[in-house]
């Protein structure tokens, strides 16, 4: 099973593409998604962090609000 994705796939697959946007852009095409989205994004990006609610609720007492899930998805587009 082939595991790549071809440049093309990528501009195809909204995770990826949101891996595209800056600024304004990419805060305003946040804000569309629901906190679920976010979560599930979050999870595809970052396979060992605590996002979902489950594993947030054991390890800090509390979920993520999608407020938080922008902050950090933001982050990690920007810092990478």
């Amino acid at each position: 099973m082939n595991t790549f994705i071809n440049e093309e796939e990528k501009l195809k697959h909204p995770y990826y593409k949101l891996m595209e946007l800056r600024g304004d852009e990419l805060e305003g095409e946040l804000n569309t998604w629901s906190r679920l989205d976010l979560i599930a994004w979050l999870c595809w990006n970052d396979r060992n962090g605590v996002y979902k609610d489950e594993q947030s609720l054991q390890e800090f007492d509390n979920i993520l609000s999608k407020e938080e899930a922008i902050e950090i998805i933001t982050r990690q587009i920007t810092q990478a």
